[in-house]
């Protein structure tokens, strides 16, 4: 598994969360109980720290990264879509950053709130709680995100990362199924 030291800086991680093994941590990085990792996603914490929440999915080739200035800091009970990239920004309690989209410096996602799928929040931008952001450059719609929604996703990922835990394994079968054409 890809965790490694950059000096000094080393992650930190709860013995209880599931980092998969091609996801690459370096630095310093810390990541809460009961949250996840998947595959190709890269948290680099070389100019600051990253901090990542518990029962918090960060998913499939989503990147994290700081500034000399800017931390990235991660909520509990959040889902971090496939594709994201976070960079100096904060995004707050049970909020989910929708596949392909981008939150830039000092950004802030507030509690319970949803950045769509490829939006692009600007530097600076404060997203109410419980709001949807979406476009590029995002526009705020105040009220419009989903509790439920958001909640029944952070609970899936979580149930997700106890399973790929017991039972993930390389598999053992070198047999080619292939596609068949018609």
């Amino acid at each position: 598994m890809p965790i490694y030291a950059l000096g000094s800086q080393e992650p930190t991680i709860a013995s209880d969360a599931y980092i998969h093994p091609e996801a690459v941590i370096i630095g310093s990085v810390t990541i809460g109980s009961e949250s996840s990792v998947w595959p190709c996603a890269v948290l680099r914490g070389d100019d600051g720290e990253i901090i990542v929440g518990e029962r918090t999915s960060i998913q499939d080739g989503s990147v994290l990264h700081t500034t000399p200035d800017l931390w990235t800091r991660v909520g509990d009970d959040c889902v971090i879509g496939h594709l994201v990239h976070l960079e100096g920004c904060t995004v707050l309690n049970k909020a989910l950053v929708g596949s392909n989209s981008v939150v830039l410096h000092a950004a802030v996602v507030g509690n319970g709130a949803l950045v769509a799928a490829s939006a692009v929040v600007l530097g600076g931008t404060q997203i109410p709680d419980g709001a949807l952001a979406a476009g590029i450059p995002a526009k705020i719609r105040e009220g419009k995100a989903s509790p439920e929604m958001i909640a029944m996703g952070a609970a899936s990922y979580v149930e997700r990362g106890h399973r790929f835990a017991k039972t993930f394994a390389e598999s053992t079968s070198r047999e080619s199924t292939g596609t068949r054409q018609s």
